[in-house]
């Protein structure tokens, strides 16, 4: 199945029975944008981290219980399951976390997301979709080794072999700031700065300006810049790793690569953990 789908292309199949739209939003709550500024028609809501995470201790979910929520929405085997981010990396974000568990063979990406789909004037609804007849979607293989933790990251430090891309913005990087300057909040880590050694690709150089994935020379000549290559050993991160995860799916899917890697902890994590190294 095709990782990356266009507007127009699910434009033309909203009606196809086989496409579950799932709009995975930073906002708990349907009653915020999904119903107040309307929302794909057929798309179902959810909150990114009931989507995402287990409850309790913020890790990911067995496959076993990913599998059971993909059937809740009505995703089976035969399904195309379209993630739709509000903003994109609320897609590539579960995209990956699927790719965790061996199910992303039934899912891609809306280019350019919600805001794309907005901004050309394609129809929105503020009516929910029935609740979907359960799907019989199951895991193929043991899931993709896509991430690392703290302690690897640590390990490498140094490595000339790995290559550790910071993709959050130049505040964040520079340490001026613990989140984007355009959050309300800044906070999220007891540090500011960025793991030492990390080189920095801002996320949105991957996009073109509709926020829509750059073509693979693009994308290639940006992930060069910061010395990322096929043969590298890759590992991304942001604060949260969303934008962390839109970097591995641009490698991984649009450009085939396979050494690219998360590190989902980001510096939410590194930057709180007494003792851990920090660059300014």
């Amino acid at each position: 199945m095709q990782p990356l789908v266009s507007v127009d292309w699910l434009r033309e199949h909203l009606d196809d029975p086989a496409v579950v739209i799932l709009e995975v939003s930073t906002e708990r709550e349907p009653t915020a944008r999904y119903f107040r500024e309307g929302h794909i028609p057929g798309a179902h809501f959810a909150w990114w981290k009931t989507l995402c995470w287990d409850e309790a201790d913020r890790e990911f979910p067995p496959p076993e219980e990913m599998t059971r929520r993909l059937r809740a929405l009505g995703v089976s085997d035969d399904s195309h399951l379209v993630l739709v981010g509000d903003p994109i990396q609320f897609a590539t974000y579960p995209y990956w976390a699927l790719a965790l568990s061996g199910l992303d063979h039934v899912a891609s990406v809306l280019d350019g997301g919600r805001a794309l789909w907005a901004s050309r004037g394609l129809p929105l609804t503020s009516e929910a979709p029935p609740p979907p007849a359960p799907g019989t979607v199951t895991p193929r293989g043991a899931g993709e080794p896509a991430r690392v933790g703290r302690d690897d990251v640590r390990a490498h430090l140094g490595d000339p072999d790995r290559v550790l891309v910071d993709m959050r913005t130049d505040e964040e990087f520079s340490g001026e700031r613990v989140s984007p300057a355009t959050s309300p909040f800044d906070h999220g880590a007891e540090r500011a700065g960025r793991i030492p050694g990390a080189k920095h690709l801002y996320f949105e150089r991957l996009l073109d300006g509709e926020g829509r994935f750059l073509g693979a020379d693009g994308i290639g000549e940006q992930l060069s810049s910061v010395g990322a290559t096929p043969d590298a050993d890759v590992v991304t991160y942001c604060r949260l790793s969303h934008r962390a995860s839109l970097g591995w799916f641009a490698a991984t899917r649009l450009l085939g690569w396979s050494n690219v890697r998360v590190y989902d902890g980001s510096w939410t994590e590194w930057g709180s953990i007494v003792g851990f190294p920090v660059e300014r």
